[in-house]
């Protein structure tokens, strides 16, 4: 461990400043109240709702022998990729392209945003010599939609630091079906998008392809949402049938949790200040206290108002705490992993090069990414217990991804502590890794689809229509 502080006046006066990150036990099951409270809403109704619950229409999960091959894509930050999944039974092979997103297509229209992502397509056929006249695509689109169907969705908002116009309110299935379509001429091959998903329910159906008790999947990544599988009988805005499996997967987008004013008794100053100068000011509150786009701005933010106090670096703020979003994420990990104080030590000198550091300055450092880091762990705390409670099974694994759950070297043990102190002991859990769940996932629920409704489609010229599907065929002859 770290060294015994040498200036404690200095260290209890930062330790007095952050206290406000510390969230008591009382302070949490409020959070989970509030939070079960608008689960319910979001059942009922969720245009009224803040956190949306949205039915995603996966019903089935994999029952480990599907086979094939299927194209994935993964959508959901700044990077997105393309993935040709084989399916052999439980065993699966993937092979992938990663794409990073110009920042400038990030706002443009989406048109562009859509056509760039479809020549990204075609360049991986062209590159991995795919050359199937038809194959099936999961789209794993990893933001806030409205879903009337497993390929119709309308855009809620863009969060994640895209702004793209043209997409909000329109169905992004539709939008990337036009821009492939566009571009079809460049292949032989067709690309029938089959299904679109979140990154949860991926997470959820990889995990439940080999642990059959998997029915919840959590994300904690650049942003953060959860999702479960819920009893048609609790979702009162269903008006789907009641055939079994009378179950659906909800995506409960809960990083909307905090607006209208939620999360008011939490919220600390520079939980404010940050949310005043995000692209979405007012929207995504509990998102902005947890995930991995958000934390390394809350520390830096912290971190400057000590450096303000002259309470570190004898008041001379170093360039990566002047910048907006310099001080990244990953420092806030790098420095809660390391344990050693001599270690420690450098790391801080690497980080901070252009200032003095002493060993007080690396204990108040290490405090503050340590409340900010375990206030996001307590507050996903909240949100799993808040599901396990809805729920009320016995026994539940909880799928999860995500860099911030996965990369930070404590972050999933101090969560699984907390959800165990806050939850009810007859509702057991475990925690399982997700293998690609956003990219195994799609490929997983497209298998799914075309096992249980493949599509019949015809072309006449340049034009595909879609007429019925296989198992309506069978029915009807």
């Amino acid at each position: 461990m770290c060294e015994e502080v040498i200036n404690k006046e200095r260290f209890q006066k930062a330790a007095q400043i952050t206290d406000c990150l510390v969230l008591s036990d009382e302070q949490l099951m409020e959070v989970k109240s509030r939070m079960l409270k608008e689960f319910e809403k979001g059942l009922r109704d969720e245009k009224h709702a803040i956190i949306k619950m949205l039915i995603t229409y996966v019903r089935d999960i994999p029952t480990g022998k599907e086979i094939g091959s299927y194209l994935a894509l993964d959508l959901g930050g700044t990077h997105f990729r393309v993935l040709l999944v084989n399916l052999n039974g439980e065993k699966t092979t993937i092979i992938g392209e990663k794409y990073k997103i110009p920042k400038n297509i990030m706002t443009a229209h989406g048109s562009k945003l859509f056509a760039y992502i479809a020549d990204c397509i075609y360049d991986f056929i062209e590159k991995k010599k795919i050359r199937q006249k038809r194959i099936a695509l999961g789209f794993t689109f990893s933001f806030p939609c409205y879903q009337y169907g497993l390929t119709t969705c309308k855009l809620v908002r863009w969060t994640k630091g895209f702004d793209c116009p043209g997409v909000e309110g329109e169905d992004a299935c539709r939008l990337l079906r036009e821009a492939i379509y566009e571009k079809h001429s460049q292949t032989e091959t067709f690309i029938d998008v089959v299904a679109i998903i979140n990154d949860t329910t991926g997470t959820l159906v990889s995990c439940a392809h080999t642990n059959k008790d998997c029915c919840v999947a959590l994300i904690v990544g650049t942003g953060c949402n959860a999702c479960y599988m819920e009893k048609l009988e609790n979702i009162e805005k269903w008006t789907g049938n009641y055939t079994e499996p009378k179950q659906v997967i909800i995506n409960t987008e809960w990083g909307a949790f905090g607006e209208q004013n939620g999360l008011d008794f939490i919220e600390s100053e520079w939980d404010k200040i940050l949310d005043k100068k995000s692209i979405n000011p007012g929207k995504q509150l509990f998102e902005k206290k947890l995930s991995g786009m958000y934390l390394g701005e809350i520390a830096r933010l912290v971190l400057k108002t000590i450096c303000e106090q002259k309470l570190i670096f004898n008041g001379n703020l170093p360039l990566i705490l002047s910048g907006s979003e310099e001080f990244k994420t990953k420092y806030v990990s790098l420095i809660d992993s390391i344990d050693d104080g001599e270690s420690l030590l450098r790391t801080m000198k690497d980080i901070f090069s252009d200032v003095d550091v002493d060993k007080t300055d690396m204990q108040i450092i290490r405090m503050v990414t340590s409340r900010v880091s375990t206030r996001a762990a307590y507050l996903t705390a909240c949100g799993c217990s808040a599901i396990l409670e809805k729920m009320k099974r016995k026994f539940c694994v909880i799928g999860y991804d995500g860099a911030v759950i996965c990369k930070h070297p404590k972050f999933k043990s101090i969560m699984t502590k907390k959800i165990e102190e806050l939850t009810d002991k007859n509702w057991k859990f475990e925690l399982m890794k997700s293998e690609d769940g956003s990219g195994v996932g799609a490929a997983l629920v497209a298998a799914v689809t075309y096992r249980e409704k493949r599509p019949c489609i015809i072309k006449r010229g340049r034009k595909v229509y879609e007429l019925c599907t296989l198992k309506d065929v069978t029915k009807s002859g």
